[in-house]
């Protein structure tokens, strides 16, 4: 008996930085989907969740609506897909992907959609960037987001992975909402950019303290987040790009 209870406490003993490992991805990426969704209704908050109850409520068209539930209902999958996944409920978890992949195409869509329409009816807000160089910003964003959550997809057979990518693509989409922050949305594009830019660095922060090294996901797929970001201010002051974003904005 004693060999055997031997093999059994070493089990569980080479268990433990599993189980551990576990834990400490539930508790981060569980957390950071949270702490994203608060941060979308902290942004949009008196422009659309509780639009209707300040004093000058802002202009909502069914696009927008479309827009806002749509991208309200991808934070809502977000926590509920890292929910899942703590709770062990694999299965689940992947036929609501399929939901997601349905969801986040609507988002590239809707996202394109509202950034040029707002912006030829001239009611983009001043962050200290002409309209038209502005626009290039949600714009690329969409094509970041639709990067970063496709090589996710291609790649959810890597849990590890999958997950960092799939943060890193939300990270894209809460970027609106850090820049109607209070304060922050004073700070133009590279004060917001400097914000969401912190979830990432949270990202290098937790490999390092868990896996003693930055995951590759964590790496390319951040770099490719954060250098996109001042590249898409060089764009939109570009010739071409005006010439561009001016026939989209008047066709």
């Amino acid at each position: 008996m004693q060999p055997t209870n031997a093999l059994v406490a070493s089990a569980d003993l080479d268990s433990r930085p599993f189980n551990r490992a576990r834990t400490h991805d539930r508790m981060f990426f569980g957390g950071i989907a949270w702490v994203l969704s608060v941060t979308v209704l902290a942004g949009f908050s008196r422009t659309y969740y509780f639009n209707d109850f300040v004093a000058d409520p802002f202009p909502l068209s069914p696009l927008m609506h479309l827009h806002g539930a749509v991208y309200s209902a991808w934070m809502l999958l977000l926590v509920l897909q890292t929910t899942l996944i703590a709770r062990g409920r694999f299965r689940l978890h992947r036929r609501l992907g399929v939901a997601g992949c349905v969801i986040a195409a609507s988002m590239v869509v809707l996202g394109i959609a509202v950034a040029v329409t707002r912006t030829a009816d001239g009611v983009t807000a001043d962050r200290g960037v002409p309209p038209l160089v502005f626009l290039a910003v949600p714009l690329v964003g969409m094509l970041v987001f639709a990067v970063l959550f496709g090589a996710a997809v291609l790649l959810r057979r890597q849990a590890a992975t999958h997950k960092r990518l799939m943060l890193l693509a939300s990270f894209e989409i809460v970027t609106a909402a850090v820049a109607r922050l209070p304060v922050v949305e004073t700070w133009g594009p590279l004060g917001f950019f400097g914000v969401i830019d912190l979830f990432v660095i949270a990202m290098v922060a937790y490999d390092i303290a868990t896996l003693k090294r930055v995951h590759a996901a964590t790496v390319w797929g951040g770099l490719f987040f954060v250098l996109s970001q001042p590249l898409r201010l060089v764009i939109g002051g570009s010739t071409p790009w005006i010439s561009f974003a001016t026939w989209l904005t008047t066709t």
